[in-house]
Formats: C-alpha cells, structure tokens, sequence
C-alpha cells in the first residue's frame, strides 16, 4: 500500500511540473517518513551513495570532452570532410546531416548537444537548399540518435555502471549498430532525395586531393575514438581514465594544434559542463534512492515471477519490453528511466539467459526513441525550438524515422551479433 502511495506522490509531482531528480527525491522522502522501520538518514545516505563512485566520473569527463570539441573547430572540419565524402550523393545535406552525428558522436557522447549543433549548422543550409524545415529538423534529431549507442555514449556508462556491466564491452557493442543506423538512414535520404528532387544535380567524385585534404583536417579527430576504445580493450586505462584523456586531448586540439580555443571557450565549457553533469548526477542520485525502495518491496522479483510465469521466450520479452518501453518513452525522460529500470530488468534477463551487454543496447535504442515522441521528447523540443518548428509539423515528419528506429531496434533484438560480434571478437 504505501508503495502505491509513494508512486503516486511521484506522479504527482511530476504533473505539476517538479523537476524529475526532485520529484523522485520528494516520492522517497514520503516512503521514509510513513515508514516507521526506516531511518530518516537513509535518504541521503541512498543519494551519496548512488554517486559516490569513481566509475561515474567518466560522464563529466566524457560531457567535459565533447562541449570543448565545439571550440576547438573540429566540428567545421568533420563537416567538412562529411560534404567530400558525401559530394556525389543525392540528398547532399542531408546525407553530412547523417554522418557528421555518426562521426561526432564517437566525440561528444551526448545526443542533445549534438543534435543542437546541427541544428545551428545544418538546418538553415538545407532549408536554403530547398529540403522544408521540418523534415531538416526530424532529420537532425533522428540522426542524433546515433550518438548514444557509439563510443562514449552517457547513456552505456549510466547503464553499465547501474547494472555493474562492462562499459568497455558496452562500447564496443554499440559501434556495429551505431553504423547500422547511419547505413539506414542514409539510403532512406537518398529514396527521398530522389523522390522530391532534393540536391539530385550531378556534382561528380571527389578528386584525390579534395578527400586527402579534407581526411588530413579530420584526422586527430578519428583518433580520438581510436584511442578510447583500443585503450580500454588493451587495458591501458579504465573508461574513467580515458573520459579524462579526452579532456586532455581536447585541449590540446584547440589549445595547442588547432589554436581555435580562448580562455572565454573554457570558461564558458566548464559552467556547461556543471550544469549538463549536475543535471545527470542529481538523477542519478535521487534513482538510486527510489530504486533502493523498489528493491526493499521486491519489486524486482515480483515482476521476474510474474514475466516467466505469462511469457515463455526471450523473443516474446524483446517485443513485450519494446512495447513498454516506447510508452515509457513518451512520459519518461530517457536517463530517469535508465537509472530506475536497469535493476529491475537485470534479474529477468538472467532468467531468460539474455547478455546483459546485447540488452543493454537494445535498452538505449529504445529509450532513445522516446526522444522523438510528444509530450516530453527532449529531442524533439531541443530542436523544434532552435530551428523555430511547430511540434504538430515535426511530428507529422517523425513517423517515418521511428518507423526506421524500430525495425533498426528490432534487428538488434533478433540479431545479436550485431552488437556481440565485436564484443565477443575483441574479448
């Protein structure tokens, strides 16, 4: 009974507009004040502990890393080698659109600081270039999703650190999909090109020169992937150790080689990087209070009985929780439900003999989605509002693209050598 009490108090809270991480600290404080068996510390004893891991320093390192990229000019310069790669393909924007988040994303981790980006960059160009804003923008969006599944994706360290998983596995065994995605995506811009005469003009290959030139300027941004993941694999440092490399050579980028940077860019990557982390770190905190109440109910064990007892295979569980999971995405934010599910998945998927690291990805695809989704999508919002899009246009422009998300989603789930073969190869 008052478990029932204590989630309605969240949603409550959550319906008059209380931010999440206070709204699920105020659903515990409730739980610890009407039970008497519990000490009133244990609250913030739950939170402190919840953060107080050295693991979880690599998502400010991470977060840290990719805001300063965007002032050491190593953005301009993907853009620019993702336009010569690109240079003979109908739908030319829109395919750099694609790439640059496929390639971007091996750098920021972060989904909505990319989508930001191009929306800043690439939406006004391809609006220039005749694609409708909408479309250019659910383009962006949908793209940014990439972000998360590739090396060093927030969403696999708060996973892998909450369901004790390897986030270097975890980061190799979001690359092959990640890149599937991008292949996805980019054949679907290409049919639409085609189809409503977007950029459909014949440009020609690019020279040698243009692609070696390019490629050059490019290049010690690829290496920044390079050495994360070979890092990691090699046991030369932890995913911890190489957030912080990653700020060390983002200096060194705009500071040093690239010579872009001013103290006034620090300054200003370092308030962002407080407010982005502060932001992660508080949900973190106050879900690791709220998932230690569900623990203490055997909420956990419940709902596993309850799955073995009404589904029988590991096929029908993917469909059952992909289901669940788009529902929860269009009223959750995505890091929240990370944070809070994770435990509760974790007992089933050693019932069903599912590898945590394949589940793991197919976790994140789905939750990202919810992104996408009204009423509380932050990709959604985050880009309509930079680009100046009605939510009902980019809405009627989305389906096609979470139609592409979930058969992308469901070859992850029924294929899992998509996500294990680099794992299991490298492991």
């Amino acid at each position: 009974m008052l478990l029932t009490l204590t989630l309605i108090v969240l949603l409550v809270l959550l319906f008059i507009d209380i931010p999440i991480s206070f709204a699920l600290a105020g659903s515990v404080a409730f739980y610890i004040l009407f039970n008497d068996s519990v000490p009133d510390a244990i609250l913030i004893q739950r939170m402190v502990g919840g953060i107080e891991s050295v693991p979880l320093l690599a998502i400010v390192f991470f977060i840290a890393a990719g805001i300063l990229m965007n002032y050491t000019g190593i953005t301009q310069r993907m853009l620019n080698f993702a336009q010569v790669v690109t240079k003979p393909l109908p739908g030319r924007l829109g395919q750099v659109n694609v790439l640059l988040s496929t390639m971007m994303g091996g750098i920021s981790g972060s989904n909505v600081a990319d989508a930001a980006m191009s929306s800043k960059i690439l939406v006004p160009e391809m609006e220039k270039k005749g694609y409708p804003k909408s479309f250019a923008t659910v383009l962006t969006a949908a793209s940014s999703l990439i972000t998360p599944i590739l090396p060093p994706g927030i969403a696999m360290i708060m996973y892998g650190f909450v369901g004790n998983v390897s986030i270097g596995k975890l980061f190799m065994a979001g690359i092959l999909p990640g890149l599937v995605l991008c292949v996805i995506y980019m054949l679907y811009v290409h049919y639409i090109a085609k189809k409503r005469n977007y950029e459909t003009e014949t440009r020609g290959w690019p020279t040698a020169k243009e692609f070696v030139f390019s490629l050059k300027d490019a290049l010690l941004a690829f290496m920044l992937p390079v050495i994360i993941i070979g890092g990691i694999r090699f046991g030369i440092f932890s995913a911890t150790e190489a957030g912080a490399i990653a700020v060390v050579f983002a200096l060194l980028l705009g500071l040093g080689i690239y010579r872009e940077m001013k103290m006034k860019h620090m300054v200003i990557a370092v308030v962002e990087t407080v407010k982005t982390s502060a932001s992660i770190l508080l949900i973190i905190a106050a879900g690791s209070a709220f998932g230690w109440i569900l623990t203490l109910e055997q909420v956990p064990q419940t709902l596993t009985g309850f799955m073995l007892e009404y589904v029988s295979s590991p096929t029908m569980f993917f469909l059952i929780v992909m289901v669940f999971l788009l529902l929860i995405g269009m009223f959750v934010e995505g890091n929240v439900a990370l944070v809070i599910l994770t435990p509760l998945f974790m007992p089933m998927l050693q019932a069903y003999q599912i590898d945590p690291v394949h589940f793991g990805i197919f976790f994140i695809m789905c939750l990202s989605i919810g992104t996408l989704t009204p009423p509380v999508g932050t990709i959604m919002i985050a880009t309509s509002a930079i680009t100046g899009t009605k939510i009902e246009d980019f809405v009627k422009h989305s389906f096609p693209f979470l139609a592409l998300l979930i058969i992308a989603t469901l070859l992850i789930a029924f294929i899992p050598g998509i996500s294990l073969w680099l794992p299991n190869l490298l492991y």
